[in-house]
């Protein structure tokens, strides 16, 4: 689909549901792409993804893009759990930008991750870093080596 034609789709969609910014869609889309590109890398199959595999592909592409900005960026769009992205493909999907199987449901968007799990976890320090040296900031200034 040509950039005009998404374009008036995203109107169609805004304007029956604007819960979520135009950038999100945008950001979903190129999130398909890049799921449908890293299968095809890794399994040489193309064509229909599941909800479950598009979810892990926008959970890899976010990061790639956004690092530890992710939940603050998907927050600004009106995103704050998986189901929000269900909500906007199958929103997607009324308007015929993407397509669907007969088993694929609003359910498979429900619930998958979380985004603290998703995107927080990854830029937490590591739970294995153990201090070697303890600073007391009560006497006076001492000397490290």
């Amino acid at each position: 689909m040509d950039h005009s034609k998404f374009e008036a789709a995203l109107n169609t969609v805004i304007a029956r549901d604007p819960r979520y910014d135009r950038a999100a869609y945008h950001f979903l889309r190129e999130a398909l792409d890049f799921t449908l590109k890293e299968r095809k890398k890794a399994t040489g199959t193309t064509g229909h993804v599941s909800g479950a595999t598009l979810l892990d592909g926008i959970r890899r592409y976010a990061l790639k893009q956004f690092g530890p900005m992710v939940p603050t960026v998907l927050d600004y769009w009106g995103i704050r759990e998986t189901e929000d992205f269900g909500h906007m493909v199958f929103s997607l999907i009324e308007v015929e930008v993407f397509g669907k199987s007969d088993t694929d449901k609003l359910d498979d968007f429900k619930a998958v991750y979380s985004f603290r799990d998703a995107f927080v976890a990854p830029f937490l320090p590591d739970k294995g870093i153990v201090a070697t040296r303890r600073i007391s900031f009560d006497s006076p200034a001492q000397e490290l080596n």
